[in-house]
């Protein structure tokens, strides 16, 4: 049998977790039979980052056992288990000390764009968890920032969507459009279809405020039969209450 490199394994497990097909991704990393002690611990931690995104999407709790399955101790690897906490809290409530590990996320950061990521973490930490709106939005700028000086097209996407969601909470509807867009465009670009959906959604709710309701309910229900065949229970819910609303 011909042996893959391990990484084109966890790139294509990413693309498939990228597209919501996570129990297909986790399959072949399941199937894969590393070869040194490296390879198992690269493919744990791809395991554990397929878990955590879906978990958050369908609200499931699989990220508890693949987290515990990596060996060793990495920034990555915190970073995952801050994304599995932070969910829980932000779905089932508690409190997980999430602050202080997120300020040493951003302390420990190795490189720019872990940088990014930790700022971007701590500004969803702050913004859904803490409900500080100000600081918020000064870490999804920082993490925008040195996104876009990296190229990590994902975390740009992550950032404006969070920031357009701050311009529309604002009244801004002009600038909450460009970056919910601009957000969409990068998130469809790279194939991630939970967020884009979820992206999708704040268009509808943003043609409903402009005024056009029969372009908000046709956006809201073709992403509501999306996220349905998903199983993505927090997209369907809000989709289906722009139907009924708009």
């Amino acid at each position: 049998m011909t042996h893959l490199p391990t990484t084109a394994i966890t790139t294509a497990a990413t693309h498939l977790a990228l597209a919501g097909q996570w129990p297909a991704a986790t399959a072949l990393l399941n199937a894969t039979t590393p070869e040194t002690p490296d390879e198992h611990a690269v493919l744990a931690l791809a395991r554990a980052e397929v878990a955590v995104d879906w978990d958050f999407g369908r609200g499931t709790d699989y990220a508890s056992g693949a987290i515990a399955g990596v060996p060793g101790g990495s920034w990555e690897l915190e970073l995952l288990r801050f994304r599995k906490d932070y969910s829980v809290v932000l779905f089932q409530g508690g409190d997980r000390k999430l602050k202080e590990r997120a300020r040493a996320l951003i302390d420990t950061a190795p490189d720019g764009g872990r940088l990014a990521a930790a700022h971007f973490w701590v500004g969803a930490m702050a913004d859904n968890v803490d409900e500080e709106p100000v600081e918020a939005c000064v870490h999804y700028r920082i993490a925008l920032e040195l996104a876009e000086e990296c190229g990590d097209e994902l975390l740009m996407a992550q950032a404006l969507r969070h920031l357009g969601h701050h311009a529309h909470a604002a009244g801004d509807l002009a600038l909450a459009r460009s970056q919910w867009e601009r957000s969409t465009e990068l998130l469809q670009k790279a194939g991630h279809l939970r967020p884009a959906l979820a992206q999708q959604a704040c268009l509808a709710l943003l043609l409903r405020d402009e005024g056009d309701l029969a372009g908000a309910r046709a956006l809201a229900s073709e992403t509501n039969r999306w996220a349905r065949q998903l199983g993505i229970p927090f997209i369907v819910q809000q989709t289906a209450e722009l139907m009924e609303s708009a």
